[in-house]
């Protein structure tokens, strides 16, 4: 085995995981919603499981989004709703909670065998857990462990992988960036990354419905706390309206946060009487993922993501604001 470079103390435990998963088939699974940190993982881990002689195959809930489609490539990842169970054993990525995976995959998963995430608020609910909160992204992990091991990645790998890093990093521009993230990234491309093909997909395929979205979501805006905090919101029916999907939200608020003097955006989307909050900090300090978990939610210290059932925007607007209002008001400025 090569000398541990990245992570010395966590690549060994991940070997002897997947030593265990030898002779077995293995299902890895994601979130809901799968974002490019997300997708990345699933089609990294299968296919290195699959370069190792294990059966894998990728689950998930929800489509992959379609400016992520073109890097599965020829990776097997198919929805959970066709998926038959034949003594798979879980392995899931990106995911803070169990519940994250979704109803059918819960049932069909009692237990979980290994879950590589990197959110902070990740509950440690498998067999192996292997939860870096400082590395950027779960790819970022994975890769390290697969540089660290000397496992084979081939050009899909290291693609997925890179555009898992440069989306949860919001192209290398967010706090959790660190020289460890750029140099994993440059040895991804000595792999057959390639960072402008990534670009291309993520950024400059939008559809016309997307844009007619955003414009929605920022006339929308509307500043609270001495314009320390930004929202957004997508009222129910916009979705309709303007013809884009729920995908197309992503991104959304990071509008809001942008803004100077903003540390915190924020979104809000009504489906149906069923609200999901985005929340967005400029610096760690805020620790957004502990409003979130107010609200049954979670994720990193910069970036979270929380759920309602059965309100609405007018109902739940006031609740956010006076738990952002009380947090702030605890955590004072930052030093």
């Amino acid at each position: 085995m090569k000398k541990s470079e990245f992570y010395p103390k966590e690549s060994p435990l991940f070997a002897a995981a997947v030593e265990q998963l030898k002779g077995k088939q293995v299902a890895v699974c994601g979130h809901l919603r799968p974002d490019g940190d997300c997708i990345g993982s699933i089609v990294a881990v299968v296919r290195v499981l699959r370069t190792l002689g294990i059966d894998a195959i990728g689950i998930n809930r929800d489509e992959v989004p379609a400016t992520l489609k073109a890097f599965v490539a020829d990776t097997p990842l198919m929805l959970a709703s066709d998926f038959e169970l034949n003594g798979h054993v879980a392995v899931t990525v990106d995911c803070a909670d169990k519940k994250r995976i979704g109803d059918r995959l819960i049932e069909l998963f009692p237990e979980v065998a290994l879950n590589v995430d990197h959110h902070i608020s990740n509950k440690a609910y498998a067999k192996e857990n292997l939860i870096i909160a400082t590395a950027s992204a779960t790819a970022e992990i994975l890769a390290g462990f697969y540089m660290d091991l000397g496992y084979e990645i081939d050009a899909v790998t290291a693609q997925a992988l890179y555009v898992g890093i440069a989306t949860d990093t919001g192209q290398f521009r967010f706090p959790s960036t660190t020289p460890e993230t750029f140099e994993i990234a440059r040895r991804l491309c000595e792999y057959g990354a390639q960072p402008s093909v990534a670009a291309h997909e993520l950024y400059e395929c939008e559809t016309f419905a997307k844009i007619k979205l955003l414009q929605h979501f920022l006339n929308s805006l509307s500043m609270e706390f001495d314009n320390r905090v930004c929202v957004g919101l997508i009222e129910n029916g916009v979705y309709a309206e303007t013809g884009a999907t729920i995908d197309d939200s992503e991104g959304l608020v990071d509008y809001a946060r942008s803004i100077a003097g903003v540390d915190i955006g924020v979104l809000i989307e009504d489906r149906d009487g069923a609200l999901k909050g985005s929340l967005r900090a400029k610096n760690p300090f805020y620790r957004v993922d502990q409003v979130a978990k107010q609200f049954n939610g979670g994720g990193h210290a910069c970036a979270a993501g929380l759920n309602v059932e059965n309100s609405s925007i007018k109902e739940f607007y006031p609740q956010l604001m006076e738990a952002l209002g009380k947090h702030l008001e605890t955590l004072g400025q930052p030093q």
